[in-house]
């Protein structure tokens, strides 16, 4: 700073003041001018301009064909969205800057009291005044001279002064810039993640539904095939039924006639005998020719014809898996060749 803070005894209003005088970027009091942001923080200009050309790298300056801009506050990381003048599009605050010249006003006024500024140890009575920049240390005149930096190279302390204080300031801009795009990556891969777990999802009822409809085909087949075999087992045992109703009937026919035969037979008299015998034996034999029924075919029961082979099935079931689109192909290829270069 170009006033000394330090005349000001600690606890004073003064140095509460001056604390609340100090920007968060370069850690100085405020310079003019002093552009207030929408956060109600304040920032000197310049590095209000210095964090906004850092989070905005493709902003040019005034005039500029890209129209606004955004950075965050480095005090409570509220997002500043800036129209096509920047940070010139910033309000002052004059208050602050009025406070400010007071606050230096009173500063100078006051008299520099002996022991607030940095003394040489080697010699007391001399004030810290040059920099060795061989040894990179503060020092005194004395010390140039007679002391232990006489043989090395110095420079004006103010000069190291601002150009250290320069090189942390745009240290801090880079910070800060940096902090803005990491926080940007933060909010991009969250939005990854929750479209991550949507597409998921999404994924998993398309399956569900997929396997469903597969599962209700495989059902209507299975009945279907099922109704077929019900058929062909209603007809064959109707068949059969029939078959063995005719042979039933066939045998009580054959058992009656059986029965009329053995009372024949058992007839005494020839005459009686005679007149029935030949009209009987007639009877048996054209019964025992004419009686052959329908038969059943071998293996007519079986039902092999209507085993199903579900092996090729099976293996296609086994086989299911997810099919990679070309275009994810590509994309995967594109991932290779740019991670290679």
């Amino acid at each position: 700073m170009d006033f000394q803070a330090g005349i000001l005894q600690d606890g004073s209003p003064m140095e509460s003041l001056e604390k609340q005088l100090i920007c968060p970027i370069c850690l100085e009091m405020f310079s003019k001018p002093v552009v207030i942001l929408p956060c109600q923080h304040n920032l000197c200009r310049k590095c209000a301009n210095d964090v906004f050309q850092a989070a905005n790298p493709y902003w040019q300056s005034r005039g500029s064909l890209i129209s606004g801009g955004r950075f965050r506050c480095p005090s409570c990381r509220h997002e500043v969205l800036l129209d096509r003048h920047g940070v010139y599009g910033l309000q002052r605050n004059l208050l602050v800057e009025n406070i400010i010249d007071i606050y230096k006003q009173e500063c100078s006024s006051r008299p520099l009291k002996k022991g607030e500024h940095p003394m040489c140890k080697e010699h007391e009575d001399e004030r810290i005044n040059i920099y060795c920049v061989t040894c990179e240390v503060p020092t005194c005149s004395m010390c140039k001279v007679f002391g232990a930096h006489k043989d090395c190279e110095v420079a004006p302390l103010e000069t190291i002064f601002q150009g250290q204080k320069t090189e942390l300031n745009n240290c801090i801009s880079m910070l800060v810039a940096g902090n803005d795009r990491i926080q940007t990556i933060i909010s991009q891969l969250e939005d990854s993640r929750q479209s991550t777990e949507e597409n998921s999802e999404a994924a998993k009822r398309e399956l569900c539904a997929r396997f469903d409809a597969l599962a209700a085909l495989l059902e209507e087949k299975k009945s279907e095939l099922l109704q077929r075999i019900s058929h062909e087992q209603g007809d064959k045992t109707a068949f059969i039924q029939s078959l063995i109703c005719q042979y039933k009937e066939q045998l009580e026919k054959s058992s009656r006639l059986v029965e009329t035969a053995i009372q024949a037979a058992e007839e005494t008299g020839g005459a009686s005998f005679l007149m029935n015998a030949k009209q009987l034996i007639k009877t048996i034999v054209e019964a025992s020719k004419g009686g052959r029924l329908e038969k059943i075919e071998q293996g007519y029961e079986s039902m092999d014809a209507f085993s199903v082979s579900l092996d090729h099935l099976t293996e296609a079931v086994r086989a299911l898996d997810f099919d990679l689109a070309e275009e994810d192909e590509e994309y995967f290829d594109g991932e290779e060749e740019e991670v290679e270069e």
